[in-house]
């Protein structure tokens, strides 16, 4: 005989409903098994990415960077006068993403798109005081809460590895 939910519902007491609940809340299901899943590769990079990614957003929660923009304000410090495909092309973000990425940036004031002497078609990216502001500290809570978290975890022979088997991977692949 098959129950239908509004008469599973409708026979219940008037306090069964949420001690129902409460029950359900208590009882934590058996975690999934992962099989196969835990020895590849991909899957174990992307599930460290997440880690890394959220703790990397909680130390930046102040500044409201994303690692993107972070990644983006170092690529300009470090080569000013480039133009935004050079940057964009570096850092693997497509063009409409980008584009949206840098209006973010340009609208807080933290960089801004400049027309190309050389080619009036081109912008190059140059970041504002307040970028340089925003960066530096930036770079300090990096250093001081996320890397160390990281180096930490890893200890220093096991980051230079991990960096070393990462860029491998980045590079080679």
């Amino acid at each position: 005989m098959t129950v239908s939910k509004t008469a599973e519902k409708s026979s219940e007491k008037p306090g069964d409903a949420a001690k129902g609940r409460k029950d359900a809340t208590e009882a934590q299901p058996e975690a999934l098994q992962l099989g196969e899943l835990s020895e590849q590769l991909g899957y174990v990079l992307k599930r460290a990415q997440l880690k890394v990614f959220e703790n990397f957003l909680r130390c930046m929660a102040s500044l409201q960077l994303t690692p993107a923009q972070f990644s983006v304000l170092l690529l300009v410090e470090k080569n000013p006068g480039r133009n935004q495909t050079e940057v964009a092309s570096t850092l693997g973000i497509l063009r409409p993403n980008f584009v949206a990425l840098l209006d973010n940036l340009e609208s807080r004031d933290l960089c801004a798109r400049i027309r190309s002497t050389n080619d009036r078609r081109s912008h190059i990216l140059v970041l504002t005081d307040k970028g340089k502001a925003v960066l530096a500290r930036a770079k300090k809570l990096v250093a001081t809460k996320h890397e160390a978290r990281l180096n930490e975890l890893l200890g220093q022979a096991n980051r230079e590895a991990l960096l070393g088997m990462l860029s491998k991977i980045a590079n080679e692949f």
